[in-house]
Protein backbone atom coordinates (compact mmCIF):
# COMPACT_ATOMS: atom_id res chain seq x y z
CA UNK A 1 0.00 0.00 0.00
CA UNK A 2 1.40 3.14 -0.80
CA UNK A 3 1.06 5.99 2.18
CA UNK A 4 0.79 9.64 2.17
CA UNK A 5 1.34 11.60 5.60
CA UNK A 6 0.85 15.35 5.11
CA UNK A 7 1.16 17.92 7.46
CA UNK A 8 -0.86 21.34 6.45
CA UNK A 9 1.01 24.63 6.23
CA UNK A 10 0.67 26.49 9.70
CA UNK A 11 -1.40 29.35 8.32
CA UNK A 12 1.09 32.20 9.24
CA UNK A 13 4.76 31.72 7.62
CA UNK A 14 6.59 29.09 5.63
CA UNK A 15 7.87 27.17 8.28
CA UNK A 16 11.37 26.76 8.42
CA UNK A 17 11.56 22.99 9.92
CA UNK A 18 9.86 19.84 8.75
CA UNK A 19 7.70 18.04 11.48
CA UNK A 20 9.46 14.97 12.98
CA UNK A 21 6.20 13.04 13.03
CA UNK A 22 6.30 12.07 9.50
CA UNK A 23 9.48 11.04 9.38
CA UNK A 24 8.91 9.19 12.61
CA UNK A 25 5.47 7.17 11.45
CA UNK A 26 7.62 6.66 8.29
CA UNK A 27 10.58 4.64 10.04
CA UNK A 28 7.93 2.65 12.25
CA UNK A 29 5.43 1.52 9.11
CA UNK A 30 5.95 -1.86 8.90
CA UNK A 31 7.56 -3.25 6.12
CA UNK A 32 6.30 -3.38 2.66
CA UNK A 33 4.47 -0.17 2.59
CA UNK A 34 5.57 2.51 0.32
CA UNK A 35 5.51 5.94 2.14
CA UNK A 36 5.38 9.49 0.67
CA UNK A 37 5.80 13.09 2.64
CA UNK A 38 4.49 15.90 2.17
CA UNK A 39 4.81 19.33 4.37
CA UNK A 40 2.71 21.95 3.51
CA UNK A 41 4.88 24.29 4.56
CA UNK A 42 7.47 24.23 2.49
CA UNK A 43 5.15 22.24 -0.49
CA UNK A 44 2.04 24.39 -0.57
CA UNK A 45 -1.18 23.03 -1.91
CA UNK A 46 -4.71 23.35 -2.00
CA UNK A 47 -7.34 21.45 -1.90
CA UNK A 48 -7.96 20.28 -5.70
CA UNK A 49 -4.35 19.52 -5.94
CA UNK A 50 -3.99 17.24 -2.82
CA UNK A 51 -7.19 15.63 -3.93
CA UNK A 52 -5.15 14.54 -7.41
CA UNK A 53 -1.83 13.91 -6.07
CA UNK A 54 -3.83 11.49 -4.27
CA UNK A 55 -4.92 9.93 -7.03
CA UNK A 56 -2.22 10.01 -9.47
CA UNK A 57 0.13 8.34 -6.65
CA UNK A 58 -2.40 5.66 -5.73
CA UNK A 59 -2.76 6.34 -2.66
CA UNK A 60 -4.39 3.78 -0.22
CA UNK A 61 -3.77 5.94 3.42
CA UNK A 62 -3.42 9.46 4.65
CA UNK A 63 -1.87 10.40 7.59
CA UNK A 64 -2.55 13.97 8.75
CA UNK A 65 -0.84 15.49 11.71
CA UNK A 66 -1.60 19.30 13.03
CA UNK A 67 -1.83 21.58 16.11
CA UNK A 68 -4.47 23.51 16.67
CA UNK A 69 -3.62 26.19 14.78
CA UNK A 70 -3.22 24.44 11.63
CA UNK A 71 -6.26 21.87 12.04
CA UNK A 72 -8.99 23.94 10.35
CA UNK A 73 -6.90 23.33 7.14
CA UNK A 74 -6.09 19.90 8.13
CA UNK A 75 -9.81 19.38 8.01
CA UNK A 76 -10.18 20.71 4.60
CA UNK A 77 -7.61 18.72 2.60
CA UNK A 78 -8.86 15.62 4.78
CA UNK A 79 -12.23 16.36 3.08
CA UNK A 80 -10.94 16.54 0.09
CA UNK A 81 -8.91 13.66 0.12
CA UNK A 82 -11.89 12.02 1.58
CA UNK A 83 -13.88 12.65 -1.24
CA UNK A 84 -11.64 10.67 -3.26
CA UNK A 85 -12.42 7.22 -1.51
CA UNK A 86 -9.17 7.45 0.04
CA UNK A 87 -9.45 7.05 4.26
CA UNK A 88 -7.97 9.43 6.54
CA UNK A 89 -6.38 9.05 9.77
CA UNK A 90 -5.84 12.30 12.28
CA UNK A 91 -3.37 12.49 14.66
CA UNK A 92 -1.47 15.38 17.16
CA UNK A 93 -2.66 17.66 20.38
CA UNK A 94 -5.68 18.91 18.73
CA UNK A 95 -7.46 16.19 17.35
CA UNK A 96 -6.18 14.27 20.46
CA UNK A 97 -8.73 16.64 22.87
CA UNK A 98 -11.28 17.04 20.26
CA UNK A 99 -11.57 13.82 18.69
CA UNK A 100 -15.39 14.03 18.25
CA UNK A 101 -14.95 17.20 16.58
CA UNK A 102 -12.56 15.06 13.61
CA UNK A 103 -15.25 12.29 13.93
CA UNK A 104 -18.28 14.39 13.55
CA UNK A 105 -19.77 13.21 16.40
CA UNK A 106 -20.22 16.71 17.91
CA UNK A 107 -22.79 17.50 15.53
CA UNK A 108 -20.29 19.06 12.95
CA UNK A 109 -19.09 17.52 9.68
CA UNK A 110 -16.81 14.26 9.46
CA UNK A 111 -13.15 15.04 8.66
CA UNK A 112 -11.24 11.61 9.41
CA UNK A 113 -12.32 7.86 9.18
CA UNK A 114 -10.06 7.66 12.24
CA UNK A 115 -8.71 9.47 14.96
CA UNK A 116 -4.95 8.51 16.79
CA UNK A 117 -4.95 9.67 20.15
CA UNK A 118 -1.76 10.86 22.19
CA UNK A 119 1.50 9.62 21.03
CA UNK A 120 1.16 6.90 18.06
CA UNK A 121 4.43 5.72 18.15
CA UNK A 122 2.65 2.49 18.91
CA UNK A 123 -0.70 2.33 17.80
CA UNK A 124 0.60 3.86 13.98
CA UNK A 125 1.89 -0.02 12.80
CA UNK A 126 -1.75 -1.35 13.83
CA UNK A 127 -3.77 1.60 12.11
CA UNK A 128 -1.58 0.94 8.95
CA UNK A 129 -2.48 -2.98 9.20
CA UNK A 130 -6.12 -2.39 9.70
CA UNK A 131 -6.03 0.15 6.75
CA UNK A 132 -4.61 -2.75 4.52
CA UNK A 133 -7.71 -4.78 5.68
CA UNK A 134 -10.24 -2.05 5.28
CA UNK A 135 -10.97 -2.68 9.50
CA UNK A 136 -9.94 0.93 10.50
CA UNK A 137 -11.39 1.89 13.64
CA UNK A 138 -12.51 4.94 14.97
CA UNK A 139 -10.43 5.83 18.09
CA UNK A 140 -6.49 4.13 18.44
CA UNK A 141 -5.57 4.83 22.16
CA UNK A 142 -2.17 3.66 23.79
CA UNK A 143 -3.36 1.86 26.29
CA UNK A 144 -2.22 -1.12 27.89
CA UNK A 145 -4.16 -4.67 28.76
CA UNK A 146 -5.51 -2.71 32.22
CA UNK A 147 -7.08 0.18 30.04
CA UNK A 148 -4.11 2.41 31.63
CA UNK A 149 -2.44 5.12 29.28
CA UNK A 150 0.98 3.35 27.32
CA UNK A 151 4.04 5.98 27.10
CA UNK A 152 6.63 5.00 24.69
CA UNK A 153 10.32 4.63 26.44
CA UNK A 154 11.96 5.95 23.34
CA UNK A 155 14.72 2.91 23.89
CA UNK A 156 14.98 1.51 21.30
CA UNK A 157 14.56 4.59 19.02
CA UNK A 158 13.65 4.22 15.93
CA UNK A 159 16.24 4.77 13.32
CA UNK A 160 15.53 7.38 10.90
CA UNK A 161 17.47 7.29 7.92
CA UNK A 162 18.55 10.79 6.90
CA UNK A 163 21.49 9.82 4.77
CA UNK A 164 18.96 8.21 2.35
CA UNK A 165 15.39 9.95 2.35
CA UNK A 166 14.53 13.10 0.34
CA UNK A 167 15.25 16.37 1.51
CA UNK A 168 15.03 18.28 -1.44
CA UNK A 169 11.45 20.29 -0.25
CA UNK A 170 12.97 21.34 3.14
CA UNK A 171 16.04 23.09 1.17
CA UNK A 172 16.13 26.74 2.53
CA UNK A 173 18.49 27.94 0.16
CA UNK A 174 16.59 29.60 -2.51
CA UNK A 175 16.89 28.69 -5.98
CA UNK A 176 18.39 31.53 -7.58
CA UNK A 177 20.94 31.87 -4.96
CA UNK A 178 21.94 27.65 -5.62
CA UNK A 179 24.48 28.55 -8.23
CA UNK A 180 26.65 31.25 -6.01
CA UNK A 181 26.49 29.47 -2.54
CA UNK A 182 26.87 26.30 -3.55
CA UNK A 183 30.77 26.76 -3.49
CA UNK A 184 30.71 29.55 -1.11
CA UNK A 185 33.76 27.80 1.40
CA UNK A 186 32.42 24.59 2.56
CA UNK A 187 29.03 24.91 0.43
CA UNK A 188 26.10 26.18 1.03
CA UNK A 189 24.27 25.13 -1.64
CA UNK A 190 21.87 23.54 0.57
CA UNK A 191 20.87 24.51 4.25
CA UNK A 192 18.04 22.62 5.79
CA UNK A 193 17.11 22.48 10.08
CA UNK A 194 16.14 19.22 11.00
CA UNK A 195 14.20 17.98 13.81
CA UNK A 196 15.71 15.64 16.60
CA UNK A 197 14.09 14.76 19.58
CA UNK A 198 16.33 13.71 22.75
CA UNK A 199 13.72 13.68 24.90
CA UNK A 200 9.78 13.78 25.84
CA UNK A 201 7.33 15.47 28.45
CA UNK A 202 7.75 18.67 31.08
CA UNK A 203 6.75 18.71 34.42
CA UNK A 204 6.02 22.49 34.76
CA UNK A 205 1.99 22.63 33.30
CA UNK A 206 1.81 26.26 32.18
CA UNK A 207 -1.46 27.01 31.95
CA UNK A 208 -1.37 27.64 28.53
CA UNK A 209 0.68 25.12 27.47
CA UNK A 210 -0.69 21.51 25.87
CA UNK A 211 2.56 19.74 25.89
CA UNK A 212 2.21 18.40 29.49
CA UNK A 213 -1.54 16.94 28.78
CA UNK A 214 0.16 15.22 25.19
CA UNK A 215 3.02 14.16 26.10
CA UNK A 216 2.72 14.08 29.89
CA UNK A 217 4.85 15.01 33.12
CA UNK A 218 6.77 12.13 32.96
CA UNK A 219 10.07 12.73 31.20
CA UNK A 220 11.43 10.18 29.00
CA UNK A 221 14.95 10.25 27.09
CA UNK A 222 16.75 8.33 24.22
CA UNK A 223 20.51 6.90 25.18
CA UNK A 224 23.02 9.38 24.64
CA UNK A 225 24.10 6.38 21.99
CA UNK A 226 21.08 6.95 19.87
CA UNK A 227 20.83 10.93 19.69
CA UNK A 228 24.54 10.65 18.96
CA UNK A 229 24.86 8.24 15.79
CA UNK A 230 21.77 10.73 14.57
CA UNK A 231 24.06 13.31 15.04
CA UNK A 232 26.53 11.92 12.79
CA UNK A 233 24.59 10.35 10.02
CA UNK A 234 23.51 14.28 9.57
CA UNK A 235 27.11 15.45 9.59
CA UNK A 236 27.88 13.24 7.25
CA UNK A 237 25.22 13.60 4.85
CA UNK A 238 26.10 17.72 4.87
CA UNK A 239 29.56 16.57 4.01
CA UNK A 240 28.60 14.88 1.50
CA UNK A 241 26.42 17.18 -0.13
CA UNK A 242 28.92 20.08 0.76
CA UNK A 243 25.84 21.81 1.88
CA UNK A 244 24.57 22.77 5.63
CA UNK A 245 22.55 21.23 8.18
CA UNK A 246 21.62 22.14 11.76
CA UNK A 247 19.73 20.79 14.28
CA UNK A 248 16.75 21.78 16.17
CA UNK A 249 16.28 19.41 19.22
CA UNK A 250 12.49 19.73 19.39
CA UNK A 251 11.85 18.20 23.04
CA UNK A 252 10.36 20.49 25.10
CA UNK A 253 12.53 21.41 27.64
CA UNK A 254 16.01 19.89 26.48
CA UNK A 255 17.91 20.53 29.71
CA UNK A 256 15.01 19.55 31.93
CA UNK A 257 17.70 17.05 33.50
CA UNK A 258 20.29 18.76 34.21
CA UNK A 259 22.66 15.87 34.49
CA UNK A 260 21.36 14.30 31.61
CA UNK A 261 21.65 16.72 29.51
CA UNK A 262 25.29 17.50 30.36
CA UNK A 263 26.25 13.81 30.03
CA UNK A 264 24.42 14.21 26.46
CA UNK A 265 26.48 17.58 25.04
CA UNK A 266 29.86 15.40 26.52
CA UNK A 267 29.09 12.44 24.41
CA UNK A 268 28.46 14.39 21.37
CA UNK A 269 31.63 16.55 21.51
CA UNK A 270 33.96 13.60 22.32
CA UNK A 271 32.19 11.95 19.24
CA UNK A 272 33.04 14.99 17.31
CA UNK A 273 29.20 14.84 16.64
CA UNK A 274 29.18 18.76 16.84
CA UNK A 275 26.39 20.73 14.55
CA UNK A 276 24.66 23.73 14.79
CA UNK A 277 21.95 23.75 16.67
CA UNK A 278 18.82 24.99 18.64
CA UNK A 279 16.73 23.85 21.51
CA UNK A 280 14.09 24.94 23.74
CA UNK A 281 15.58 25.48 27.28
CA UNK A 282 13.79 27.16 29.86
CA UNK A 283 15.59 30.67 31.61
CA UNK A 284 16.14 29.08 35.00
CA UNK A 285 18.24 26.14 33.81
CA UNK A 286 20.13 28.34 32.39
CA UNK A 287 21.90 29.72 35.68
CA UNK A 288 24.23 27.13 35.17
CA UNK A 289 27.80 27.89 33.51
CA UNK A 290 28.73 24.69 33.06
CA UNK A 291 25.86 23.65 31.05
CA UNK A 292 26.26 26.73 28.57
CA UNK A 293 30.06 25.98 28.17
CA UNK A 294 28.66 22.55 27.24
CA UNK A 295 25.67 24.08 24.94
CA UNK A 296 28.64 25.91 23.15
CA UNK A 297 31.33 23.46 22.73
CA UNK A 298 28.73 21.55 21.09
CA UNK A 299 27.50 23.25 18.50
CA UNK A 300 24.58 25.39 20.04
CA UNK A 301 23.80 28.50 18.31
CA UNK A 302 20.32 30.02 19.44
CA UNK A 303 17.94 28.89 21.99
CA UNK A 304 14.34 29.28 22.30
CA UNK A 305 13.08 30.62 25.75
CA UNK A 306 9.73 31.10 26.69
CA UNK A 307 10.23 34.68 28.66
CA UNK A 308 6.27 35.12 28.42
CA UNK A 309 5.96 38.34 30.33
CA UNK A 310 8.53 40.54 31.97
CA UNK A 311 6.16 40.97 34.90
CA UNK A 312 6.06 38.20 37.96
CA UNK A 313 2.64 38.76 38.28
CA UNK A 314 1.59 37.68 34.92
CA UNK A 315 4.00 34.90 35.19
CA UNK A 316 2.47 33.63 38.92
CA UNK A 317 -1.09 33.87 36.72
CA UNK A 318 0.04 31.19 34.78
CA UNK A 319 1.89 28.61 36.40
CA UNK A 320 5.52 29.96 35.37
CA UNK A 321 6.37 31.59 38.10
CA UNK A 322 9.58 29.57 38.14
CA UNK A 323 10.81 32.22 35.72
CA UNK A 324 12.47 34.99 37.10
CA UNK A 325 12.38 38.52 35.15
CA UNK A 326 15.38 39.79 37.28
CA UNK A 327 17.51 36.95 36.08
CA UNK A 328 16.80 37.40 32.33
CA UNK A 329 19.86 39.84 31.58
CA UNK A 330 21.94 37.77 33.40
CA UNK A 331 21.15 34.53 31.46
CA UNK A 332 21.10 36.12 28.32
CA UNK A 333 24.68 37.74 28.72
CA UNK A 334 26.09 34.65 30.10
CA UNK A 335 24.79 33.02 26.55
CA UNK A 336 25.85 35.92 24.52
CA UNK A 337 29.70 35.61 26.35
CA UNK A 338 29.67 32.45 24.47
CA UNK A 339 28.06 33.45 21.22
CA UNK A 340 24.85 31.74 21.86
CA UNK A 341 22.25 33.72 21.32
CA UNK A 342 18.43 33.53 22.60
CA UNK A 343 14.88 33.53 20.64
CA UNK A 344 13.08 35.32 23.30
CA UNK A 345 9.64 34.70 23.60
CA UNK A 346 6.45 37.38 24.98
CA UNK A 347 3.18 37.06 25.33
CA UNK A 348 0.79 39.70 25.50
CA UNK A 349 -3.10 40.23 26.75
CA UNK A 350 -2.35 38.65 30.17
CA UNK A 351 -4.70 38.82 32.84
CA UNK A 352 -2.04 41.68 34.53
CA UNK A 353 -1.36 43.17 31.26
CA UNK A 354 -1.95 47.09 30.24
CA UNK A 355 -1.51 49.60 27.50
CA UNK A 356 1.83 50.13 27.13
CA UNK A 357 2.85 46.56 27.93
CA UNK A 358 4.81 46.65 24.56
CA UNK A 359 6.78 49.42 25.24
CA UNK A 360 7.91 48.59 28.72
CA UNK A 361 8.72 44.97 27.56
CA UNK A 362 10.58 46.48 24.73
CA UNK A 363 12.70 48.77 27.54
CA UNK A 364 13.91 45.78 28.66
CA UNK A 365 14.73 43.70 25.97
CA UNK A 366 17.02 46.91 24.42
CA UNK A 367 19.18 46.57 27.25
CA UNK A 368 19.79 42.94 26.88
CA UNK A 369 22.37 41.28 23.73
CA UNK A 370 20.48 41.65 20.72
CA UNK A 371 18.36 38.17 20.10
CA UNK A 372 14.88 37.26 18.12
CA UNK A 373 12.03 38.65 20.35
CA UNK A 374 8.93 37.29 18.97
CA UNK A 375 5.52 37.82 20.30
CA UNK A 376 2.35 36.37 20.29
CA UNK A 377 -1.12 36.83 22.07
CA UNK A 378 -2.29 34.77 24.90
CA UNK A 379 -4.18 31.77 23.33
CA UNK A 380 -6.66 29.55 25.03
CA UNK A 381 -6.18 26.19 23.40
CA UNK A 382 -8.65 22.80 24.03
CA UNK A 383 -8.71 21.13 27.25
CA UNK A 384 -5.53 23.23 28.89
CA UNK A 385 -6.63 25.39 32.50
CA UNK A 386 -5.87 28.29 30.65
CA UNK A 387 -9.31 27.69 28.51
CA UNK A 388 -11.26 25.95 31.31
CA UNK A 389 -10.71 28.90 33.55
CA UNK A 390 -11.48 31.43 30.88
CA UNK A 391 -14.54 29.03 29.49
CA UNK A 392 -15.91 29.07 33.37
CA UNK A 393 -15.41 32.98 33.44
CA UNK A 394 -17.56 33.34 30.21
CA UNK A 395 -13.98 35.52 28.76
CA UNK A 396 -14.20 33.12 25.79
CA UNK A 397 -14.97 35.80 22.67
CA UNK A 398 -14.69 32.51 19.77
CA UNK A 399 -14.92 29.46 21.51
CA UNK A 400 -13.75 26.88 18.94
CA UNK A 401 -11.43 29.93 17.19
CA UNK A 402 -9.85 27.14 15.66
CA UNK A 403 -11.92 26.82 13.24
CA UNK A 404 -12.07 29.80 11.88
CA UNK A 405 -8.55 30.70 12.34
CA UNK A 406 -6.90 33.88 12.44
CA UNK A 407 -3.19 34.75 12.98
CA UNK A 408 -2.83 36.76 15.90
CA UNK A 409 -5.93 37.63 17.03
CA UNK A 410 -7.71 37.21 20.34
CA UNK A 411 -10.12 34.53 21.55
CA UNK A 412 -10.78 36.18 24.49
CA UNK A 413 -11.28 39.31 26.41
CA UNK A 414 -8.60 40.54 28.63
CA UNK A 415 -8.45 41.56 31.76
CA UNK A 416 -7.45 45.15 31.90
CA UNK A 417 -7.51 46.32 28.15
CA UNK A 418 -9.81 45.98 25.44
CA UNK A 419 -9.37 43.19 22.24
CA UNK A 420 -7.88 46.06 20.32
CA UNK A 421 -5.61 47.38 22.58
CA UNK A 422 -4.20 44.04 22.75
CA UNK A 423 -3.67 43.81 19.16
CA UNK A 424 -2.05 47.04 18.91
CA UNK A 425 0.20 46.11 21.41
CA UNK A 426 1.07 43.33 19.46
CA UNK A 427 1.52 44.87 16.16
CA UNK A 428 3.98 47.67 18.37
CA UNK A 429 6.29 44.80 19.37
CA UNK A 430 6.77 43.59 16.11
CA UNK A 431 6.92 46.71 14.10
CA UNK A 432 9.67 48.48 17.12
CA UNK A 433 11.29 44.98 16.82
CA UNK A 434 12.15 44.19 13.08
CA UNK A 435 11.80 47.91 11.19
CA UNK A 436 15.50 48.76 9.45
CA UNK A 437 16.52 50.75 12.44
CA UNK A 438 15.96 48.16 14.38
CA UNK A 439 18.23 45.45 12.58
CA UNK A 440 20.71 48.15 12.07
CA UNK A 441 21.06 48.47 15.65
CA UNK A 442 21.27 44.85 16.76
CA UNK A 443 24.31 44.25 14.43
CA UNK A 444 25.86 47.68 15.70
CA UNK A 445 25.49 46.23 18.87
CA UNK A 446 27.56 43.19 18.21
CA UNK A 447 30.43 45.24 16.88
CA UNK A 448 33.39 43.47 19.07
CA UNK A 449 32.01 40.16 17.73
CA UNK A 450 33.07 38.05 14.86
CA UNK A 451 31.82 39.14 11.72
CA UNK A 452 30.02 35.68 11.20
CA UNK A 453 28.36 36.00 14.28
CA UNK A 454 26.76 39.82 13.38
CA UNK A 455 25.66 38.55 9.82
CA UNK A 456 24.09 35.06 12.09
CA UNK A 457 22.29 37.41 14.11
CA UNK A 458 21.33 39.67 10.69
CA UNK A 459 19.75 36.86 8.84
CA UNK A 460 18.16 35.23 11.46
CA UNK A 461 16.71 38.67 12.54
CA UNK A 462 15.65 38.85 8.46
CA UNK A 463 13.87 35.85 8.63
CA UNK A 464 12.20 35.97 11.97
CA UNK A 465 10.53 39.36 10.50
CA UNK A 466 8.89 36.95 8.08
CA UNK A 467 6.85 35.26 11.09
CA UNK A 468 4.64 38.79 11.28
CA UNK A 469 5.74 40.11 7.65
CA UNK A 470 5.40 37.97 5.58
CA UNK A 471 7.64 37.49 2.61
CA UNK A 472 6.61 35.25 0.39
CA UNK A 473 7.25 36.46 -3.09
CA UNK A 474 10.30 38.05 -4.65
CA UNK A 475 9.19 41.37 -4.68
CA UNK A 476 8.65 41.53 -1.08
CA UNK A 477 12.06 39.73 0.00
CA UNK A 478 13.60 42.43 -3.06
CA UNK A 479 11.58 45.21 -0.82
CA UNK A 480 13.63 44.16 2.54
CA UNK A 481 16.76 43.93 0.67
CA UNK A 482 16.27 47.05 -0.71
CA UNK A 483 15.62 48.74 3.11
CA UNK A 484 18.19 47.07 4.80
CA UNK A 485 20.61 48.11 2.07
CA UNK A 486 22.98 50.05 4.13
CA UNK A 487 23.31 47.18 7.14
CA UNK A 488 24.03 44.53 4.21
CA UNK A 489 26.66 46.60 2.62
CA UNK A 490 28.15 47.42 6.05
CA UNK A 491 28.38 43.23 6.49
CA UNK A 492 29.40 42.74 2.95
CA UNK A 493 32.93 44.93 3.44
CA UNK A 494 33.51 43.27 6.94
CA UNK A 495 33.51 40.08 5.28
CA UNK A 496 35.45 40.94 1.92
CA UNK A 497 37.83 42.73 4.11
CA UNK A 498 38.31 39.69 7.28
CA UNK A 499 38.19 37.16 3.73
CA UNK A 500 41.07 39.41 2.45
CA UNK A 501 42.92 39.39 5.53
CA UNK A 502 45.74 37.03 5.72
CA UNK A 503 45.14 33.77 7.58
CA UNK A 504 48.31 32.42 8.51
CA UNK A 505 48.71 34.18 12.10
CA UNK A 506 48.53 31.57 15.11
CA UNK A 507 46.03 34.70 16.88
CA UNK A 508 44.07 34.56 13.67
CA UNK A 509 43.79 30.71 13.77
CA UNK A 510 42.99 31.07 17.56
CA UNK A 511 39.82 33.52 16.68
CA UNK A 512 38.27 31.21 14.17
CA UNK A 513 38.15 28.34 16.71
CA UNK A 514 36.95 30.18 19.45
CA UNK A 515 34.43 31.86 17.67
CA UNK A 516 33.03 29.41 14.55
CA UNK A 517 31.19 31.98 12.33
CA UNK A 518 27.94 30.66 10.00
CA UNK A 519 30.63 29.54 7.81
CA UNK A 520 29.78 26.05 8.23
CA UNK A 521 32.73 25.04 10.93
CA UNK A 522 29.86 22.48 12.89
CA UNK A 523 29.25 20.61 9.56
CA UNK A 524 33.36 20.20 8.71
Amino acid sequence: MRILLYNPDNGVTRNFMPHLWMFLLQALTPAGHDVLLIDGNAQPMDETQIAQFVRDENIGLVGIGAMTRMVARAYRMADAIRATGVPVVMGGPHVTEAADEALGRDGGPRHADAVALGEADGTWPLIVEDAVRGELKEIYAPIDAMGQERKPSLNPYPEIPWDKLDLHQFNLVPGLMHPLLKNFREGWGTFRIVPVESGRGCPYGCEFCTVTGFFGDSIRFRTNESVVNELLLLKARARKEQGQIAVFFIDDNFAINLKRTKSLLRDIIAAKAQLFWVAQISANLLRDEELVDLMAASGAKWVFIGMESVDPVNLKGVNKGFNKPGEYAAVLERLAKRNIYAITSFIFGMDNDTTGVAERTLQQVRTWPPGLPVFGLLTPLPATPLYERLEAAGRLTRPRHWLDFSSFTMAHTPLKMTIEEAHAELNYGWAHSYSPEALAQAVAALDDQHVGDRVNVFLARLCFRGIYFPMLTKWSWLRVIVENRRTILRLFKEGVVRWMRPRNSASQVSVDVATPSISGDANA
